[in-house]
């Protein structure tokens, strides 16, 4: 029996590709137990490195897998408070949702949604067996058009309806302080940094402080105390709060405080006088005649005249 001949090369186990600079990827083969994830999301802009990461982790898990903020946090170092605002950022950008259900049992549970690209509405589906049927062709003649024949006229698509999509104004910028008062802009910050802890839902990102100081300082220079900014933007949130900075943005706009008004410069009296003829005081802004001395003098004058 001849030697079988493989046409086929092996797979190679690692692949180098050198590059002048920088990264040198070394990329071995993995017949099992890898994850495919785009690099929309690995090379996010406006992801951080937390969130990035912890979107491949959670689209590296099965269907099921508890991905609770106590539950990853358990796993990792960073802690709730990061975990939570890297769920957030997630969420914000399209790769999680999170649906509260009731159970058959009547209970409420948080079923979280993972989405490999964002924006996409399709589901997972199990692939299916495809069965190839072979026809046979058959062959029919083709007969020549009458010389007479008249063709029926082509079929007019009635042109579509106009749109009835509105485009979505953009939200009205926030205030701003009318004066540079860095002193202002440093209360804000801390003030929006604290407020998680009146409300866990409330933590910001380090860049959602720097876009909400600015409006935060124009209440303090209208006069609004800190703590009455603190109990506006943190009172009565609404239970299904998923976007803290954009309800701390329209808070900040729709109930901004007039300014105070200027209060009026009272004027001074005048000063005290000693009356010339009866050594009286009195008030005057030149020395001279008390009242009933002047008017003892206007009688005198009529007298003689």
């Amino acid at each position: 029996m001849a030697e079988q001949q493989l046409s086929a090369h092996p797979r190679a186990h690692s692949v180098v590709r050198q590059s002048a600079g920088g990264v040198t990827q070394i990329s071995d083969y993995q017949p099992k137990r890898y994850t495919i994830i785009g690099d929309h999301l690995t090379q996010h802009h406006d992801l951080s490195l937390t969130a990035i990461g912890l979107g491949a982790h959670i689209q590296s898990l099965p269907d099921g897998a508890a991905v609770d903020i106590r539950t990853l946090a358990g796993k990792f170092h960073e802690g709730r408070d990061r975990i939570a605002a890297a769920l957030r950022e997630l969420e914000d950008h399209g790769y999680l949702k999170r649906v509260r259900e009731r159970t058959p049992e009547g209970r409420i549970v948080t079923r979280t949604l993972s989405y490999n690209v964002p924006g996409a509405t399709g589901t997972r589906r199990a692939a299916e067996p495809v069965t190839s049927v072979t026809e046979p062709v058959v062959e029919r003649p083709t007969l020549p058009a009458p010389e007479h024949a008249v063709r029926p006229p082509a079929a007019t698509t009635p042109p579509p309806p106009p749109s009835s999509v509105t485009t979505p104004t953009a939200p009205p910028p926030l205030p701003e302080p009318n004066t540079p008062a860095p002193q202002l802009h440093r209360t804000a910050a801390a003030l929006l940094a604290e407020l998680r802890r009146d409300d866990e839902r409330l933590l910001l990102a380090e860049r959602d402080v720097r876009r909400l100081a600015p409006g935060v300082a124009a209440w303090l220079e209208r006069g609004a105390a800190p703590d009455a900014v603190r109990r506006t933007l943190a009172v009565g949130l609404p239970p299904n709060l998923r976007h803290p900075a954009a309800l701390l943005a329209h808070r900040l706009t729709a109930q901004l405080p007039p300014p105070l008004p200027t209060a009026k410069a009272r004027s001074r009296p005048a000063p005290l006088q000693n009356c010339g003829g009866c050594d009286r005081a009195f008030r005057a802004p030149r020395p001279g005649l008390c009242r009933d001395c002047r008017e003892a003098q206007q009688a005198r004058t009529r007298v003689a005249a």
